[in-house]
């Protein structure tokens, strides 16, 4: 480790540019050949072109380097610093030095950036003249696609201008440094340098938030931040206990920085490093190796020291048993409880016991986890913490009625026969009791228990229904417990795509989420809808029904913004208009930088005014058209209306079906490729697959799979490791087309297929689902 400020060796490729721009990027590099070319390209494609982007090489091994300084000769707003390596924080402060823009920000270079991200972070600080802007974030990676980033839906949840975190708390959770573009002035006159650790950007970060004066935050997502293939599991990387020596030195700076703030910063600062960063160092027990227990003990100890006792007394009751197996340097009782969670022994709450006396208690029956070092008070579990879980797990129609599974339970307590269910559909604030058929499932613990239900709602109560969501309210009763909510949890597959529906003429029914997340039924009276599409050589041909008369149809980037009006023929209320290819497949700035996809809706409006989304009835396919390595795709979204896709193609699926001991995948033929189902390792971007036998017809490709060569054998430490919660995936397999140069994607699962899934098969003694994953086709296996 280099000293604190000492200056690395540096040298410029090429000069600077002649005129000074408005925004500098620094993009750090080190050893990721396989990513920046993407980067830097989503840079390039920015609306707000006003930048300059210095790429800091950081002593990078690889190609790297070679891909960088083929960008700085091809645009010349980029321009490349070398240094001899010195890690993340310090090429970041070698970047800032060279510099020249008013405005700074910083992207990492497996990352990407929205093409309208810089401009609405600049164009805020702007208007506000805040010290800095931040912005909303996206996870992302191959086999699963593109998902909100839970750390930034609190702190950027909605805009906010000339703010502060004094006044919005959630921003002490605001971590990272990339999603934000700062003033150069309030950067200097604060003298804000990262440390020469890894997560350096956390003490920077709080600690502008606490100097600004004010600060912007923008609801939309300006950054997409790439995670492995395997996700984000902690006992399964390999144990480093480097990364978390430096984890502790920054949470240290950060405690630091918010000893003398106000109360509530101090509060929820605690509170998170509680949830997050000790959780980190618990789990880590998990995977620490012999000889390095103590080691770990000793860190760990360190920061459960510093965090403030109220925070840790508001922990979750199974975190301060780990806490008390610290602080009783109980290594042992530490390995197993991290194993017992990592491995989904808390999915839904370890099972509890009741426990007679004057007033009822509850004790947790954590299996062979209960040691002598922790109190027995701590496995006492509270009646506030016996809440109700609900889930979707099916929607469908069946004979022009509306049938909704789902499971309810009360979190810990296994639901006898005795218990009592009753689910009201509540419509406009009254309530409508509905019969429910209640059978065995799969429970919260893996187990089959009564939890499972079914209600069907009939055409004359569906009738009753407006377009204000109707919910359903869930009253479970068991014993002396009675525990109420809205129903919840829809569970991929036709809850997350449920199909609507035709109750009469003019009266459309869909299923869906409502504004607080709970599952919600609205009905459309003469939505304005499209029926039906054509597709020529060169256009699609759209017919529909407007709601009202003399109506425009035009097309929006719900992502982005504008509008553009499409050309229609009005015959009294019906429609028909022509959308040209070309154009749309001319468009070279998608709005999604990894997916390379743009999507657009449309609305139609009329001459007074008002204006309605375009509704599809146009039945149970979507219509594509490819061309020059693109496809245009119209089809449906989440909530029923039309949406038009614009992206590379993509090979997806519309059918999967279980034939014998066969699972066959289709979908339209668009080239030559083979696929294969693919399971990412723990902790890792490596895979094991499973080959697909392929063919190709007229109506399109099919892929092949023997269904128990996706069982996959397990070594009995493993399996032992498992079957703590029967609930959690065996194993999860992603479907991936791979093309002839090796380049592979993850199939995409078409939205009309997500509403027909999951489909749940068996082979052996194992269960397998297929099941759309944020547009992508899985197959678990239990």
């Amino acid at each position: 480790m280099h000293a604190p400020g000492h200056r690395y060796r540096s040298t410029y490729i090429p000069c600077r540019p002649l005129v000074t721009p408005r925004l500098s990027v620094v993009v750090p590099f080190y050893n990721v050949g396989e990513y920046i070319g993407d980067c830097l390209d989503s840079i390039a494609r920015q609306t707000w072109t006003d930048f300059e982007a210095i790429l800091v090489d950081d002593g990078s091994p690889d190609d790297s380097a070679v891909i960088a300084k083929d960008f700085c000769t091809r645009d010349s707003r980029f321009r490349i610093v070398q240094q001899d390596n010195a890690g993340l924080g310090p090429a970041r402060n070698t970047g800032v030095r060279h510099a020249q823009g008013e405005y700074l920000t910083f992207v990492d270079s497996d990352d990407l950036v929205t093409r309208h991200g810089f401009q609405k972070l600049v164009r805020a600080l702007d208007r506000t003249g805040s010290d800095f802007a931040g912005g909303n974030a996206r996870r992302f990676n191959n086999s699963s696609g593109v998902r909100p980033s839970w750390l930034h839906r609190q702190p950027f949840m909605r805009d906010r201008f000339a703010t502060h975190v004094s006044e919005v708390p959630d921003l002490v959770l605001d971590r990272m440094v990339w999603n934000k573009v700062y003033r150069r002035s309030f950067w200097d006159e604060h003298g804000y340098e990262f440390p020469a650790i890894r997560y350096e950007d956390y003490p920077v970060t709080l600690q502008a938030h606490l100097d600004a004066v004010t600060v912007d935050t923008i609801a939309a997502p300006v950054y997409y931040w790439r995670e492995r293939e395997s996700g984000e599991s902690i006992t399964q990387q390999k144990f480093q206990l480097g990364n978390l020596q430096d984890r502790v030195t920054s949470a240290g700076l950060v405690m630091d920085l918010a000893d003398n703030a106000l109360p509530a910063i101090r509060s929820k600062l605690h509170a998170h490093f509680t949830q997050i960063d000790l959780l980190t160092l618990m789990m880590a027990f998990g995977a620490v190796p012999e000889g390095e227990e103590q080691a770990l003990v000793d860190l760990a100890g360190s920061l459960l020291g510093r965090l403030d006792p109220a925070a840790l007394e508001r922990a979750h009751r199974y975190d301060r048993i780990q806490h008390a197996a610290l602080r009783a340097g109980d290594v042992d009782l530490l390995r197993r409880l991290a194993i017992f969670r990592e491995e989904g022994g808390l999915r839904g709450g370890a099972r509890v016991l009741p426990r007679p006396r004057k007033r009822k208690q509850y004790v947790y029956n954590y299996p062979g986890l209960y040691d002598g070092a922790v109190s027995p008070e701590l496995y006492r579990v509270a009646e506030q913490d016996l809440t109700l879980a609900t889930s979707v797990r099916e929607v469908s129609w069946v004979n022009g009625k509306l049938s909704v599974k789902g499971t309810a339970e009360i979190k810990h307590l296994a639901i006898c026969e005795s218990s009592s269910l009753r689910i009201d559909l509540v419509i406009a604030g009254l309530p409508y009791p509905l019969q429910v058929r209640r059978y065995d499932a799969t429970d919260l613990h893996g187990d089959t228990s009564r939890v499972g239900f079914e209600v069907v709602l009939d055409e004359d109560l569906l009738a009753r229904c407006t377009a204000g969501p109707a919910h359903f309210d869930v009253q479970l009763k068991l014993g002396r417990l009675r525990r109420r909510d809205k129903l919840r949890g829809q569970a991929a597959g036709s809850p997350g795509w449920p199909p609507g529906a035709w109750i009469s003429p003019t009266s459309w029914v869909q299923p869906g989420p409502g504004k607080d997340g709970c599952f919600a039924v609205r009905r459309l009276s003469d939505p304005c809808r499209l029926t039906s599409i054509e597709h020529t050589p060169d256009a699609l041909v759209l017919h529909g029904r407007s709601s009202f008369d003399e109506p425009s149809l035009f097309v929006t980037r719900p992502v982005s913004g504008g509008e553009e009006q499409v050309p229609i023929k009005v015959d009294g209320r019906d429609f028909t208009a022509w959308l040209p290819i070309g154009p749309i497949l001319a468009e070279t700035n998608p709005d999604d930088p990894f997916s390379q996809r743009t999507t657009r809706a449309f609305r139609l409006r009329g001459p007074a005014g008002e204006e309605k989304l375009l509704l599809w009835t146009a039945g149970e396919r979507a219509m594509s058209h490819a061309e020059r390595g693109r496809v245009v795709t119209m089809t449906r979204s989440t909530g029923g209306y039309v949406n038009l896709h614009e992206s590379p193609i993509r090979f997806a699926a519309t059918a999967v079906v279980a034939a014998g001991n066969m699972l066959v995948a289709r979908g339209p033929d668009w080239g030559e490729v083979s696929f294969a189902w693919r399971r990412f390792l723990p902790g890792s971007d490596d895979y094991v697959e499973v080959p697909a036998r392929r063919s190709f017809s007229d109506d399109g490709w099919s892929a092949v799979v023997d269904l128990d060569a996706l069982v996959p054998v397990v070594d009995p430490t493993v399996e032992r490791r498992v079957s703590v919660d029967p609930t959690a995936s065996l194993a999860d397999w992603i479907l991936f087309a791979v093309t002839h140069d090796g380049s592979a994607h993850a199939v995409q699962c078409e939205p009309f297929l997500c509403s027909r899934l999951p489909l749940v098969v068996r082979s052996g003694t194992h269960s397998l689902a297929v099941r759309p994953h944020a547009g992508t086709l899985h197959v678990e296996v239990r």
